[in-house]
């Protein structure tokens, strides 16, 4: 009849008591019942540092690739027609051990590391960030230096090997720098990738741009 309560609606408005604790009532839509999706921040999960090293490798291995393709060209072009030897500037050697100091400063800021030093960390690694920027502000005023002798990139096929050898060193030094600056003000606690794989990986990159110069600056000198 209109207005009575049947049997079977007093059963059901029990049961929705009884499920009104949490006990019976069905997991929110998306959701798995373990905190995942529920409106709360999964922990970033960390990934395989063998990740970063192959990375780093194949990027290492790329550079080569492109300095040992350019200096090719070079050997086979050298004392052709139109070769005209550049002076080597001596600020140069000025650049090199620069360079070759942030190498030192970079072991240190590892050793203060693997010792959890960060205050030593970052500031052995700060320095080898600023050696970087003055390496090449070097470059820049070296380039100035064949300028004012009348040395332009189109001055003779010598000169021309002698800005693009610096030139791309100087563009991937910057990558590095980059790196290094990344390293730096990153929160790790929030990165998915450890401080000291980070810094490892960076230092790999840094130690390898230091050889390459090394490598760059005997072939320009002996090769002239």
């Amino acid at each position: 009849m209109p207005g009575t309560i049947t049997t079977e609606e007093i059963e059901l408005l029990i049961e929705e008591q009884k499920g009104g604790g949490g006990g019976g009532t069905a997991p929110p839509a998306g959701g798995n019942g373990g905190g995942g999706d529920d409106g709360k921040k999964r922990p970033n999960r960390r990934v395989s540092p063998g990740r970063y090293y192959t990375g780093i490798a194949i990027g290492i291995i790329s550079v080569l690739m492109f300095f040992m393709a350019l200096a090719s060209a070079f050997l086979v072009r050298r004392g052709g027609a139109g070769w005209i030897p550049v002076q080597i500037p001596w600020l140069l050697w000025v650049n090199t051990a620069v360079l070759m100091t942030s190498s030192g400063t970079l072991e240190l800021a590892s050793k203060r590391l693997k010792l959890d030093d960060l205050p030593g960390f970052r500031q052995f690694w700060l320095v080898t960030t600023s050696l970087g920027v003055v390496f090449l502000i070097g470059q820049f005023l070296a380039w100035r230096m064949l300028v004012k002798q009348g040395v332009y990139l189109a001055s003779n096929p010598s000169s021309s090997f002698f800005y693009i050898f610096t030139g791309a060193h100087a563009l991937h030094l910057l990558g590095g720098i980059g790196g290094l600056i990344y390293v730096a003000c990153r929160n790790f606690e929030k990165a998915k990738v450890p401080r000291t794989v980070a810094a490892e990986v960076a230092s790999y990159y840094w130690h390898f741009m230091d050889g390459l110069w090394l490598f760059l600056l005997a072939l320009m000198y002996l090769g002239r």
